[in-house]
């Protein structure tokens, strides 16, 4: 009876083996033959070389394909109003920003620019994803600040603007991304330690 079993599975396991090196050898050749058909027809292919690089090519071709069926064109996230919305911080400043198409009037905190930042330099921050974009004098900007001091509001009002120019015209994103203009300033004031007159300002040294 043992014999029997053992030869019984021996048997199976011929089967098997067989079995599994056909379609190995149905596969190569399933690849084989679309390798040739895709590859470009100027070339013969002769060797293992050939077939190698003519298998690169089709790889590529495809993962071009695959990269041009995957890319999806954003759309612009506008309101009822055609506005949109967009959140920007620096320091401890938070803005928060509504762009629409207009004439370039910028108010902040119900005040235009010139009254609430008198600094030139300010004014000039808040433009500067409008010159990076193009877009001087085509946008009008609504927008409300809490917190910080006037040049961290100045910062967090540039952030608002280009992120909301971002989701408006998503064509500007590169022109955006490239200027630094869309990732948060991370950069805050330094605490305090305890021995020092501020984060690393030691007190005046006396030797007596």
């Amino acid at each position: 009876m043992a014999t029997k079993k053992t030869e019984t599975t021996t048997k199976k396991a011929a089967t098997t083996a067989k079995k599994a090196t056909t379609t190995a050898k149905k596969t190569t050749t399933k690849k084989v033959e679309t390798v040739v058909k895709k590859a470009s027809p100027a070339k013969k292919i002769d060797s293992l070389k050939d077939l190698k690089a003519a298998t690169k090519e089709v790889a590529k071709e495809t993962t071009k394909e695959a990269a041009v069926e995957t890319k999806t064109v954003r759309k612009a996230k506008k309101d009822k109003q055609g506005r949109v919305y967009a959140t920007g911080r620096r320091k401890d400043a938070v803005a928060r920003v509504w762009v629409m198409p207009g004439h370039g009037k910028v108010t902040i905190n119900d005040k235009t620019m010139d009254e609430y930042f008198s600094r030139p330099v300010l004014k000039m921050i808040i433009n500067q994803p409008f010159e990076v974009t193009n877009r001087v004098n085509e946008f009008d900007v609504i927008c409300t600040v809490n917190g910080g001091g006037l040049s961290g509001q100045a910062g967090a009002i540039k952030h608002g603007i280009s992120r909301a120019l971002n989701e408006y015209e998503p064509e500007l994103h590169s022109a955006l991304k490239q200027a630094g203009f869309l990732t948060r300033d991370d950069r805050t004031v330094e605490r305090k330690k305890y021995g020092k007159a501020k984060a690393r300002r030691s007190y005046q040294f006396s030797k007596r």
